[in-house]
């Protein structure tokens, strides 16, 4: 976790990679200090923590390549019970292909984020998706963002 400040956005990350996650908060960190973030290996620890007392995160960033249960299957899981309706969920991946993101917004996603090839577009990109979740949480129509 980054903070542990009771006004901080809570933002989950799931993605099996352990260096895009140290990249991801390290980005994270950059954009904005008042966030406790929290790192998952798959989608099976990730729905552990969500059915526990934890409180649920004000955002999800959800990997679709990952062993035990991957994004797809994890995002179906949270968008089947409505406990988790209020959850935006982002997709972060490196694929870029429309007609899987377009399914993906039809299955629950909220936000699809390409995963950048820089750090500073990490940044840039991180700092436009959290803005806009605070903003307008669930709101609005499908937002990707695309980095190249």
């Amino acid at each position: 976790m980054i903070s542990k400040n009771k006004s901080a956005q809570v933002v989950y990350l799931v993605d099996d990679d352990h260096e895009d996650q140290e990249i991801f908060a390290d980005a994270l960190e950059l954009v904005d200090t008042q966030v406790d973030l929290k790192l998952f290996d798959n989608g099976v620890d990730l729905l552990a923590d969500l059915y526990s007392d934890s409180p649920l995160p004000d955002v999800i960033f959800l990997d679709l390549f990952m062993p035990l249960m991957d994004g797809e299957e994890c995002l179906r899981d949270i968008r089947e019970n409505e406990m988790f309706d209020e959850v935006p969920l982002v997709i972060y991946s490196t694929i870029l292909d429309m007609n899987k993101i377009e399914e993906l917004f039809e299955m629950g996603a909220n936000r699809y984020l390409r995963k950048p090839s820089s750090f500073d577009d990490l940044i840039t990109a991180l700092s436009r998706t959290t803005a806009s979740v605070r903003r307008n949480k669930l709101g609005g129509t499908s937002i990707i963002n695309v980095v190249a």
